[in-house]
């Protein structure tokens, strides 16, 4: 019996001086999905989302530089800031050829999107916000050490932010809180350990949770952008997420009164329980905002 599932393949491409690696699966005509992870994983995050839309569309999933497989020149050679990631990932889009894609934005996956949106807004079918902020209504009350480093950039506060860094943190604040155990593989956050634990790689961390305040600074013109262009607007959000809570989601229908809006019951890292039903709301979304395709 033939399958539907198209295979994932695993690819590098060189933009400057960035080895990207990136996940590609789907029709090469098919319309794009362009997915972009968050803090601190990598393109794995959408191992289980991929085979579920590769069918109908073409999804490519690149990993940041500083994260996962992306071979990027070290910390003091390369300038690790979001505006700088956006650099690199415009590249990769140019260098595929990417000329119209919906966006997937997670995390810091976010404010790296938004900023190729804004530059680039005739190149964005749709957006699909999964715990990716644009809005100070979606920081939770966690924020504190983050806050006090942007604030006042010492060693003292950088040192008090590297316990975000930690494998207890990322295993079960990060993905633990309002995630069914049962439904919570291993797999993820522990290769997000793994890479954390990378000679440089807190570092570098440390450099772009400095680097995080550029982006608060930017949500007037992402919301600018927002009313400006309308994309079609999507957000599947888990809703126990302990950074970024749900009033971040609801936030987004100020500047885009048509945006569909979904509250998951889970948490942060919501494909590692949710897949299957994010995979459904983004097949229906994109039916209605993309015509003509099936």
């Amino acid at each position: 019996m033939q399958s539907n599932i198209k295979p994932t393949r695993y690819k590098f491409r060189q933009v400057g001086e960035v080895d990207v690696f990136y996940r590609e699966a789907g029709p090469a005509d098919a319309p794009v999905i362009l997915l972009l992870h968050g803090f601190p994983t990598a393109s794995h995050m959408f191992r289980d989302l991929i085979p579920l839309l590769a069918d109908r569309y073409r999804v490519i999933a690149p990993d940041l530089p500083g994260f996962g497989q992306t071979r990027a020149p070290p910390r003091g050679t390369f300038d690790y800031s979001f505006d700088r990631l956006a650099d690199v990932i415009e590249g990769f889009t140019e260098a595929l050829s990417l000329d119209r894609y919906a966006l997937y934005i997670f995390d810091y996956g976010a404010p790296v999107g938004l900023r190729l949106a804004m530059r680039h807004p005739e190149r964005v079918s749709a957006i699909i916000s999964q715990n990716g902020n644009a809005y100070v209504e979606g920081f939770s009350d966690e924020w504190g050490a983050w806050e006090a480093y942007w604030r006042e950039p010492s060693e003292a506060n950088r040192e008090a932010c590297r316990p975000s860094l930690s494998s207890d943190t990322i295993r079960n604040w990060q993905y633990g809180t309002g995630a069914e155990p049962e439904l919570l593989s291993p797999d993820g956050y522990e290769l997000d350990i793994a890479y954390m634990a990378r000679p440089g790689a807190e570092e570098i961390q440390l450099d772009l949770i400095r680097d995080y305040r550029n982006n608060v600074a930017l949500y007037p013109d992402f919301q600018s952008y927002f009313r400006n262009h309308r994309p079609p607007f999507l957000a599947a959000w888990g809703r126990h997420d302990p950074a970024f809570i749900p009033p971040g989601a609801e936030a987004y229908k100020r500047d885009l009164p048509d945006a569909e809006i979904h509250l998951l019951d889970t948490g942060h890292f919501a494909l590692e329980t949710h897949a299957g039903e994010i995979a459904a709301l983004i097949r229906n979304f994109l039916g209605r905002a993309l015509p003509g395709r099936t």
